[in-house]
């Protein structure tokens, strides 16, 4: 009779992120024995560095900027002022509520083991933390991405930030070069120049946020640069930097001409690469350029090693994170299988106005060639723009040739609330005339909605 293997955990999360978090918590409630292994902060980027954080200073950017402009509405506060470390500090209190940030006792209040340190694998089901060495039955990786560092020549020899260490500044710049146009880098480069920072962004696509359709980034565009004095090149590329005094001396290509700008700040903050670095090649397990490869319940090429997040593709939503957790662990724990469902999954950039995306692009719908219909409903078609006085932005519905929502694209204060009506919309599988034939109140951004599906 075969030995029975005994292992020191049932699973061993590797990653304590919105993924692995949701996923060691199902499995610790399921009555596996559980362990979490971090290397940072626990909780993950969204919760230390990323989703929290810059939310909370952008929800108070916001106030502070609809505040100074008040004086169309009869408010005088032309002279409002800010205190960056009071910022600074009601960023900290925002994730210090979260309960989760760094907290030790979060995860053993649920039962699960929390192993700090570097995990590298040293056979398919041992692993070792700062030289200890651990056993589990089933593994999921959930270790993430880090923002990379491109290939311009002279970053090496100067200082720059990423969205993660611009968190940490003492106070905005004067000015600021982002590098990139991704949700993200468009977050930050509003939060700063609401605060009074001179800033550049440099896209290579034709647009800013190229993950969605032309008119999205356009709009956006067209708030920054005229509301906050925003200088946005799309269509190109840094050539060079270079330290020059106090500053930093950027080359940038466009077309067939070339630029210069001289800036205190550089953000990178194009792209990212997944944590790959763990000793995989001990475990077995098969990854490449864009992260672990996993089927589609989130299982590697070895059968208990499980993974999700980032890892497996990086730029994704917490929600996501969290779906993809919360799936890879009923996998892990049960034998009926889940596959993430991504159709219904919104996108949102906190900008302001803001950006929600949910289901397929049109740009989506052309790769695929799906034959839709489509509509848009501009803002200064509805009431609430005038009782608000703004009108930069639209609502954009996509349905398939039967008027079943497939898509929708929306640009408004508040998009990230409207959003999740036409999620349950395209997960119900609602039609057009669904929609128009719901009663959306009068003075809401939503009547928007309403009128885009009448136009249907």
């Amino acid at each position: 009779m075969a030995k029975k293997h005994t292992f020191d955990y049932d699973l061993i999360v590797i990653g304590s992120g919105a993924s692995g978090s949701a996923a060691a918590k199902i499995a610790a409630d399921n009555k596996l024995s559980v362990a979490i292994v971090e290397s940072d902060k626990l909780g993950g980027n969204a919760v230390n560095y990323g989703d929290i954080p810059t939310k909370a200073l952008l929800h108070a950017a916001n106030l502070y900027d609809e505040a100074k402009h008040g004086a169309k509405f009869g408010l005088r506060s032309a002279t409002l002022g800010y205190n960056y470390p009071a910022l600074r500090n009601w960023r900290d209190l925002s994730v210090k509520r979260s309960g989760i940030n760094d907290s030790k006792k979060y995860y053993e209040d649920q039962g699960i083991t929390v192993l700090r340190g570097w995990a590298h694998f040293l056979s398919p089901n041992e692993i070792s933390v700062n030289r200890r060495h651990v056993s589990a039955k089933k593994f999921l990786i959930a270790t993430g991405s880090t923002w990379s560092t491109p290939k311009i020549p002279g970053i090496d020899g100067i200082q720059y930030w990423n969205p993660k260490t611009i968190l940490e500044v003492l106070r905005p710049p004067k000015s600021l070069l982002v590098v990139g146009g991704g949700a993200i880098a468009v977050e930050i480069a509003q939060l700063m120049a609401t605060f009074g920072t001179k800033v550049y962004i440099i896209e290579a696509h034709k647009h800013l946020l190229p993950r969605y359709d032309e008119e999205v980034g356009a709009t956006i565009e067209k708030g920054l640069s005229e509301k906050k004095g925003v200088s946005i090149l799309t269509k190109a590329k840094v050539l060079s930097i270079e330290k020059d005094g106090l500053f930093k001396r950027v080359v940038v290509s466009r077309g067939n001409a070339t630029t210069t700008l001289k800036v205190d700040e550089i953000l990178i903050a194009d792209s990212k690469t997944p944590n790959v670095d763990m000793g995989l090649e001990n475990a077995g397990v098969k990854y490449g350029k864009n992260g672990i490869e996993v089927n589609e319940w989130l299982q590697t090429n070895v059968k208990h090693i499980f993974a999700t997040g980032d890892v497996i593709g990086p730029n994704k939503t917490a929600q996501t994170l969290i779906m993809e957790g919360q799936a890879a662990a009923n996998n892990i724990v049960n034998r009926n299988k889940l596959t993430p469902n991504y159709s219904v999954n919104p996108e949102i950039v906190f900008t302001n106005p803001g950006v929600a995306v949910v289901g397929l692009t049109e740009s989506e719908c052309q790769k695929q060639k799906i034959a839709v219909n489509k509509s848009t409903a501009q803002l200064n078609y509805i009431v609430r723009s005038n009782t608000s006085d703004f009108s930069n932005g639209f609502v954009k519905l996509i349905t398939n040739k039967k008027g079943v929502l497939i898509g929708a694209s929306i640009v408004a204060p508040h998009a990230g609330e409207m959003i999740q009506e036409l999620a349950l919309a395209i997960k119900c599988g609602l039609t057009a005339k669904d929609i128009a034939s719901t009663p959306h109140h009068f003075l809401s951004w939503s009547e928007a909605i309403r009128v885009a599906a009448s136009k249907l």
